[in-house]
């Protein structure tokens, strides 16, 4: 695919957002919604969160899952769907008992984080591949967790996206592969620019990109106003690239922006660089999967 790059549209994510931006999707119906206009405008893959309707907050609530995933399938236009599995990760320390998690932390186990994967059974997942000082809280994700996360993720037939947002997190994921836990072309993402992982810039996707295992494919995005930059740094170095409010709100500056418009957005920068975007079986192809039938 020397000519084509896959882009993912990232659609709602995890943080507090939706007080900022009427564009991010928070119903299972506006996020399937979202999933589906992004891919008409040329993203391949859906990267999928679920918010409760009545608070536009974070869920985990499988059901939220359910609709969002069925709704997508029984759409006309074809899009891979990726499942975030790095839910329920966030330990906030309680300032009073250091030793337990203060108001806000949110502590999954590795099976609670696979449960929607494991019955959904979407192509792809993510697998977040150690933990991170993520702003003032502290993302978890031990190497035992990891290792147990894996080998579910393996054992449904899914294939993880391995996200790393900073140099240890591609050791680790190496270590995983090299034990067996990972199958099949391993595919990576860099997360960059987030407090506080690794930078955002073409220095730190080069050096990533020199770590992972030899034939991998990747991919990597940046955060607000890096979103941009490192998606044509990544492409014209012969990665993939993401978008979406996930990651960043605004179309250009002052003036917000929906998924659809970002990944037209991003199409357009690609087509500048006489690349174009992957269609969804292009991706498939590229990345060994193969489209589930329901």
């Amino acid at each position: 695919m020397t000519s084509k790059r896959i882009i993912t549209a990232a659609l709602t994510g995890a943080g507090d957002t939706t007080k900022k931006s009427s564009h991010v999707p928070i119903t299972p119906k506006e996020i399937a919604a979202s999933a589906i206009e992004s891919a008409k405008a040329g993203a391949a893959i859906a990267h999928i969160h679920v918010r409760d309707p009545k608070t536009g907050k974070l869920s985990h609530d499988i059901a939220l899952f359910r609709e969002t995933v069925q709704r997508i399938r029984e759409a006309d236009t074809d899009v891979i769907i990726n499942i975030t599995a790095g839910g329920g990760g966030d330990f906030i320390p309680n300032l009073d008992d250091p030793t337990r998690g203060g108001p806000g932390t949110d502590i999954q186990t590795p099976q609670e984080r696979h449960e929607p994967v494991g019955e959904l059974l979407p192509e792809l997942c993510t697998l977040d591949c150690g933990s991170l000082n993520f702003g003032d809280q502290v993302y978890l994700g031990p190497e035992a967790w990891l290792r147990e996360h894996a080998l579910l993720i393996r054992e449904s037939g899914v294939k993880p996206e391995l996200e790393v947002f900073d140099t240890g997190h591609i050791r680790l994921a190496n270590q995983l592969i090299a034990d067996g836990y990972i199958e099949g072309t391993p595919m990576y993402q860099f997360c960059l620019g987030i407090p506080w992982g690794a930078d955002a810039d073409r220095e730190t996707i080069e050096y990533m990109r020199g770590r992972i295992v030899e034939g991998a494919t990747w991919s990597a995005f940046g955060i607000g106003r890096q979103q941009l930059p490192i998606l044509l740094e990544a492409a014209k170095l012969g990665g993939n690239v993401r978008v979406g409010l996930e990651d960043n709100l605004y179309l250009e500056k002052g003036v917000l922006g929906t998924n659809e418009q970002l990944v037209d957005k991003a199409v357009q920068a690609l087509q500048k660089e006489n690349l174009e975007p992957a269609t969804p079986d292009e991706a498939r192809n590229y990345l060994g999967l193969t489209k589930r039938a329901h």
